[in-house]
């Protein structure tokens, strides 16, 4: 039994408004994308590395994994119009030479600050549930909203959890979800974990983190620099 990564770098990053997509700057000489392949790569667990890649972008990539020495980098897929698509790509691609079996952990490019830890029990969960989906708790005041302008009621935040990546599966499982979902016509689910949801099927939850964060904007960007720049004290139990 395998356990494959599959990067989705398929985005071409229209809030970040730059002009090279967000998984491809460079934070500190290196590209966003290369500090997400190197978590994998030196992940004992993990057997290859694929990634559904932006069109016209993938001899970039090739080049990234080279000079970086990303040698788990065994498939590029091309991504697609959606995270949906992109992610389905990756799968189907991957079915061809991997067995039923086999564990796919679902990653975002763009999500470069993943532990080894959380890495750990996404695998360790699916083994036990069959599937797992990153979260963590909502520390926030959640309000409910119609208009985007003002609230008159909130929801109970002990009853959600924030999801992240990885989101991972049985090949077996993620790739037959996507063809029920395409004969359900549901084309553009924001997430796996959605998709499970809309496909009436149970999520399971493993181990996120705050660090765990998705570079959407360019303060996201600044924070990312931050987490890069950063020891924790000592003195912190």
């Amino acid at each position: 039994m395998s356990n494959i990564a599959l990067i989705i770098a398929g985005g071409s990053g229209n809030r970040m408004h730059q002009d090279i997509p967000k998984q491809f700057l460079t934070v500190n000489e290196r590209p966003v994308i290369v500090y997400t392949l190197e978590a994998f790569e030196k992940h004992p667990s993990i057997d290859s590395i694929a990634v559904a890649c932006l069109e016209g972008w993938e001899q970039v990539l090739q080049a990234y994994a080279k000079q970086f020495n990303i040698t788990k980098l065994k498939y590029i897929f091309p991504g697609g119009k959606t995270g949906q698509e992109s992610i389905r790509n990756g799968v189907f691609g991957l079915e061809g030479s991997c067995g039923p079996d086999d564990i796919v952990l679902i990653h975002d490019a763009i999500r470069p600050m993943i532990s080894p830890e959380i890495i750990s029990d996404s695998i360790r969960v699916t083994k036990k549930y069959g599937n797992a989906t990153a979260v963590i708790p909502c520390a926030e005041a959640m309000m409910q909203t119609e208009d985007g302008l003002a609230s008159t009621g909130s929801y109970p935040r002990d009853k959600l959890k924030r999801t992240q990546t990885p989101q991972t599966f049985f090949i077996k499982d993620i790739c037959s979800l996507h063809r029920r979902a395409l004969e359900a016509g549901i084309t553009n689910s924001v997430a796996s974990c959605t998709l499970m949801i809309e496909m009436g099927e149970k999520v399971y939850f493993s181990a996120g983190s705050e660090k765990n964060i998705k570079l959407t904007t360019v303060e996201d960007i600044d924070i990312f620099k931050a987490l890069l720049s950063t020891e924790r004290s000592s003195w912190l139990k």
